[in-house]
């Protein structure tokens, strides 16, 4: 069996890559890499992310 890497929750302590407000929004990017977000930017840049075929995991 292959064992799977998984990211641990969002916690208070994660900030939003935009503007410093609480994360709600972690975002797997196709190239393995990681960006965090509100809602407002996590909303904001949803069409594109969904575009590049984005990974999005919500704590809600």
């Amino acid at each position: 069996m292959t064992p799977t890497l998984t990211r641990p929750e969002l916690t208070a302590a994660d900030r939003c890559d935009r503007c410093g407000a609480a994360a709600q929004v972690r975002v797997i990017l196709p190239s393995g890499g990681e960006l965090m977000f509100c809602g407002h930017h996590a909303r904001k840049h949803n069409q594109r992310l969904v575009e590049l075929a984005a990974d999005l995991q919500s704590n809600a």
